[in-house]
């Protein structure tokens, strides 16, 4: 059984950084492909950021790309979400989500195991 678990949420002014972690265990082949997902307020889930965990494979959502970076310490079996020159628009739950076999761009459909989602807010 794989588990997901989220951190490092929180507020920031526009303009600013923060890094969501996702620590993703029970996984014995280290082949997993995780994604990171957001919900905005009134708005559906989307992927946003996915990532193959035995491979180079990565996806970005074209509202973040060259803002947020996908990166992995295989170690730690976590993957981290580097978000960057953040917009008042990126503001929302974000959520990280693990499966065996996904293809790019990620749908929420595609993730069996989910974490509880850490809250991001930035300000205008």
């Amino acid at each position: 059984q794989v588990e997901v678990l989220e951190s490092g949420g929180g507020s920031v002014q526009a303009g600013g950084s923060l890094r969501l972690s996702c620590a993703a265990s029970g996984d014995p082949n280290g082949r997993l492909f995780v994604g990171w997902f957001r919900q905005r307020p009134g708005k559906e889930r989307e992927g946003v950021a996915a990532k193959y965990i035995a491979g180079r494979n990565t996806y970005y959502a074209d509202s973040v790309k060259g803002r947020f970076t996908i990166s992995q310490d295989t170690a730690k079996n976590t993957v981290y979400l580097q978000m960057s020159s953040l917009k008042p628009e990126d503001s929302g739950m974000y959520y990280c989500a693990a499966d065996s076999f996904i293809s790019f761009p990620p749908h929420e459909a595609d993730f069996a195991y989910w974490g509880q989602g850490t809250q991001v807010t930035v300000s205008s």
